[in-house]
């Protein structure tokens, strides 16, 4: 025993010495008699105070953007059944808690009880922090489906789904200051353990599905380790060779409530939390709450494979998918990229119904040109820059000029990539570098060239090939090859190209398009053989914008 532990340690551990021997069947007497002893020597305040990281996740869904406040108010109408007024608080006394958590307790294995530290936690999340539980409400109709799924595949109670919550609060890009991550909040090497990659485009553990799975295995294994659902979660979040720690000091007792004071501080709320989300979710309408709508769940989410390199922007340009709802469905894409190929393949999750249109346009998809220049040959360049960076740190009686010696490149390299205006750097210090050349430039925010409507055929003479062709008509080479699907750079004498000038010059007037069903700004755009980026900017689009059908679009003033 070390010298560090308090004088309560030790009197718990005298305590447990003589409660050990206590028979079986006198286990629900243990229980109680530990829960009050708990009771009476820990506030639930102080329990709650110590649980800082839960905190900072429940105040962090806050910032996510997508939820619409308008909507609280129609769907509180709708789900109103105590007719409360809007901003009433109810709180109830001690015994109806502890009827109802008595009644959550017989539809489940999982041993729930009530006592004064649960109570704080319903303060929490029933009082304190009522907006953010709303929001949490809203986004469990998104991610509990899937939970209960994949919990019913395991065997597994479906009350475990409230774990997302005391984790993340259903955030689903949620990270710590320790390094977890994702909804299930997951560390790097725990994330491994279950086939959670991570690399400089992809961390799985942010995947919701996959996290998803490999919680559900994480959990069952710490569960038959211990038999017991409290020490299973306790290890989820504090790790099994704490609560191994901590049953060796409380006698050997394999009981939660008998561990529980031996635990990390901040693993001391964590089951408590569990339970009152679990009571206050279950009983929300009582308490006078009620889903904030996130805004995007007009349909369901369903899931297309990628089969080669992809561009968030491509998704938002071509098919008109807002850029928040790719993020918000997909946040396992660190840079916006799906690095799919062809042995290697990606799931991307989408709103229902842009699923039509994406298996319908997916060969285009790939190859179109975003304004801001990204394409096919961008992002193959951009992954396999991304491959070749790695990371040093640097070591005592290294500088800049020692260190680009060992990598084959340049100081200025160096400096370029890490933004250093000096060359002076320190011990420990990290500085990406990259093996084969410098990283792929950021493309700038230069206005793509407008042009006219109106095509014109260009006839191939000798001596001419497409640089020489999109020079004269101040177009690229890519715009060429797209406009005419050619394959490759070889013309022939004689052969007819279509070309689109820019525009400015002489032509017609203004030119109207009324939007029909099943249209997207992608078909518009190549019917009339303009950008989506001018047909947006014509007629006030934001990247959000959905069209209706029977609107009057601008396509040329």
């Amino acid at each position: 025993m070390s010298e560090s532990e308090s004088e309560s340690e030790l009197e718990y551990i005298s305590y447990y010495d003589t409660i050990a021997s206590i028979e079986p069947e006198a286990a629900d007497s243990l229980e109680m008699v530990l829960q009050e002893r708990i009771d009476k020597e820990n506030s639930g305040e102080a329990i709650v105070a110590e649980s800082d990281v839960m905190m900072e996740m429940i105040d962090d869904i806050a910032d996510i953007p997508y939820f619409e406040q308008n909507k609280l108010e129609s769907s509180s109408k709708s789900e109103n059944i105590y007719n409360y007024p809007k901003d009433y608080v109810p709180t109830f006394p001690d015994s109806v808690y502890a009827e109802r958590i008595a009644k959550l307790r017989e539809q489940t294995t999982i041993e729930l009880v009530y006592n004064k530290h649960v109570k704080s936690f319903i303060d929490v999340y029933a009082v304190r922090k009522r907006d953010h539980t709303c929001r949490i409400l809203g986004l469990a109709d998104i991610y509990f489906p899937m939970f209960e799924q994949a919990l019913d595949k395991y065997n597994i109670p479906l009350e475990i789904k409230y774990l997302a919550v005391v984790e993340s609060a259903l955030n689903p890009r949620a990270g710590s200051h320790a390094g977890a991550k994702g909804l299930w909040q997951f560390m790097y090497a725990t994330g491994k353990t279950y086939k959670l990659n991570v690399t400089s485009l992809v961390d799985d553990r942010m995947d919701p599905v996959k996290a998803t799975e490999a919680a559900c295995q994480h959990l069952l294994d710490l569960y038959n380790k211990y038999d017991d659902w409290f020490l299973a979660l306790a290890a989820y979040n504090s790790g099994a060779g704490n609560v191994n720690k901590a049953i060796r000091r409380a006698g050997g007792l394999k009981n939660y409530w008998a561990v529980w004071p031996f635990l990390p501080k901040e693993t001391r709320g964590y089951v408590p939390a569990f339970i009152a989300v679990n009571y206050v979710m279950s009983y929300s309408q009582e308490h006078n709450l009620y889903p904030t709508d996130p805004g995007i769940m007009a349909d369901g989410v369903d899931s297309v494979t990628v089969h080669q390199p992809l561009h968030f922007d491509q998704l938002n340009e071509m098919l008109n998918i807002p850029m928040e709802d790719i993020k918000f469905f997909n946040p396992q894409y660190k840079a916006n990229i799906i690095p799919a190929n062809e042995k290697t393949h990606y799931s991307l999750r989408l709103p229902e119904r842009y699923i039509d249109s994406f298996i319908v346009h997916e060969k285009e998809l790939y190859d179109f040109k975003t304004k801001k220049g990204i394409d096919r040959e961008k992002l193959e360049e951009e992954m396999k820059k991304v491959s070749d960076r790695s990371v040093h740190i640097v070591k005592s009686g290294e500088n800049l000029g020692s260190i680009a010696k060992k990598y084959h490149i340049s100081v200025n390299q160096l400096k370029t990539w890490n933004n250093l205006k000096k060359t002076t750097i320190y011990p420990g210090q990290k500085l990406i570098v990259y093996s084969s050349g410098a990283p792929m430039a950021q493309s700038g925010n230069s206005k793509p060239v407008e042009r006219s409507t109106e095509q014109k055929i260009h006839t191939v003479k000798s001596g001419e090939n497409l640089s020489v062709i999109a020079k004269k008509y101040k177009c690229t080479v890519t715009d060429l090859k797209k406009w005419n699907n050619l394959k490759s750079t070889n013309l022939k004498i004689g052969q007819k190209l279509k070309v689109y000038p820019p525009s400015g010059g002489s032509g017609s007037g203004s030119i109207t398009h009324t939007v029909k069903k099943g249209d997207n700004l992608w078909d518009i755009s190549r019917k009339y053989g303009v950008s989506v980026e001018q047909i947006r900017k014509l007629n006030g689009l934001s990247s959000k914008a959905v069209l209706k059908i029977g609107q009057k679009l601008v396509i040329r003033q």
